[in-house]
């Protein structure tokens, strides 16, 4: 394979970074969806608030990653 047709790690991680963003985003108008009707199903917005949380966790540890910790 050659060395300029692969991506550096940091290239996936930001992709990987803006997939779950979009995920999260997806998940989100979803749950807003959910609360606006007249009868929500709680069971399915309780779940779907749960993955979101889980999915914001994942952004953060990417992001965390992503970005260099300076101690001056």
């Amino acid at each position: 394979m050659n060395s300029t047709t692969r991506m550096d790690q940091k290239e996936v991680l930001r992709i990987k970074l803006a997939v779950l963003k979009r995920e999260h985003g997806d998940l989100k108008d979803a749950i807003d969806a959910i609360q606006t009707q007249t009868m929500p199903d709680a069971l399915r917005l309780q779940r779907l608030k749960r993955q979101k949380l889980s999915l914001k966790d994942r952004i953060a540890q990417l992001e965390d990653q992503l970005t260099p910790d300076i101690t001056a």
